[in-house]
């Protein structure tokens, strides 16, 4: 009975570690960094809080691409560029508040269907190369965003307030002020418990999210993707719009991540015009397979688990490092190698995981063929 204990239970442990070496990894990283680090634990849980609030929209936003298998979406950029483009004409019209946020997420949606159009139509072209074709694809749109605010705004799209643009009379400033918009979503029914303050109507707004993402993952659309995810030449001969699935997977994820881009610059309260959807991507990436997920496979529970560990880190390690190197940069440097890390990790293990699994069952049809030839 133990011998067959062990057996049943030791390669369930084998295979727990081996697929979450990736959390596991950054439990430990974060577990030695939060005694070095001295933070308290009121204030770690007040910085995980905003957080999770600023960030997880963002990320979920990525989940359904992966169900309709098309990886992870590096192009989810190009919602956040119609986001940033929606908060800087609600500033020109000086609508704020609340109300702004709503304009901003309304004047956000032709743009974002339009560049995820785009995208999903490309990236059709580019069947199994998804994930590098939809970050060039972001490359390129950053060089369109760049000529439409910085010539194009102005001469071309009006903007009326001198405070936004550029010196010369068109073009936007590097940085435009949402002081007047900052946080008011995460201070409406915000609550303070035991120092910690919780931004309720954003969680709800989240909560939203996933319940949506839930709930859609049972409709029709939902289990068409699914099938599109599992095998596209099956799902075409049940007779599914295979193309039609996957621009539609990608639309919804670029309008959902321009919604999030909007979220998390209210609480930031200002954009960096230039350079605040650069790294979006790669961040809010880093963060889902930090939290256990694959190229081919996401959950609502992977999101929240990777939000709390990669910015965890990214809290602890500027700290971390300026107190064993005496050099606050270390800690920079070490948080972006680990960002990049990550994904460098994450896909190289997927593909040992993919390749094995051919071969074993390429070794299993081998043994079913001589078994039938014995016979």
């Amino acid at each position: 009975m133990n011998t067959q204990l062990k057996n049943g239970f030791g390669p369930k442990i084998i295979k727990l570690l081996r697929n979450n070496t990736v959390p596991l990894m950054f439990i430990i990283i974060c577990a030695v960094c939060i005694p070095v680090s001295g933070f308290s634990g009121s204030y770690l849980l007040n910085e995980m809080v905003t957080r999770i609030a600023r960030n997880s929209f963002l990320i979920l936003s990525l989940l359904i691409p992966i169900m309709a298998g098309m990886g992870l979406n590096f192009g989810m950029t190009l919602g956040a560029m119609a986001g940033e483009i929606a908060l800087i004409l609600t500033a020109d019209w000086q609508i704020w508040g609340i109300p702004g946020v709503v304009l901003a997420m309304i004047v956000s949606i032709p743009i974002s269907a339009l560049l995820g159009l785009l995208c999903g139509t490309l990236l059709n072209k580019a069947k199994g190369r998804e994930m590098i074709t939809s970050y060039i694809i972001s490359f390129f749109m950053n060089g369109i965003y760049q000529l439409v605010v910085l010539y194009m705004m102005g001469p071309i799209i009006p903007i009326k307030h001198t405070a936004i643009k550029l010196p010369r009379g068109y073009g936007i400033r590097n940085t435009v002020s949402l002081l007047n918009m900052r946080q008011c979503i995460d201070n409406l029914l915000a609550i303070n418990i035991g120092g910690v303050r919780i931004p309720v109507l954003t969680l709800l707004i989240i909560a939203a999210l996933c319940l949506f993402i839930v709930w859609f993952r049972k409709t029709k659309l939902g289990q068409d993707m699914r099938a599109v995810g599992q095998d596209l030449e099956v799902a075409r001969d049940a007779g599914i719009n295979v193309d039609r699935t996957r621009i539609i997977s990608i639309v919804m994820s670029t309008v959902l991540a321009g919604f999030g881009m909007i979220l998390y610059l209210q609480n930031m309260g200002n954009i960096a015009t230039y350079s605040s959807h650069s790294q979006i991507g790669m961040f809010c990436i880093a963060a889902l397979l930090v939290g256990g997920a694959s190229v081919e496979k996401a959950s609502i529970g992977n999101v929240f688990l990777g939000v709390t560990l990669f910015h965890l880190m990214f809290i602890l390690a500027p700290t971390v490092g300026a107190k064993i190197t005496g050099d606050s940069m270390i800690g920079e440097y070490f948080r972006v190698f680990i960002s990049y890390g990550v994904i460098t990790v994450a896909l190289i293990m997927y593909e040992v995981k993919k390749r094995r699994q051919k071969s074993q069952m390429g070794q299993q049809l081998q043994q079913e063929q001589m078994e039938e030839e014995s016979k």
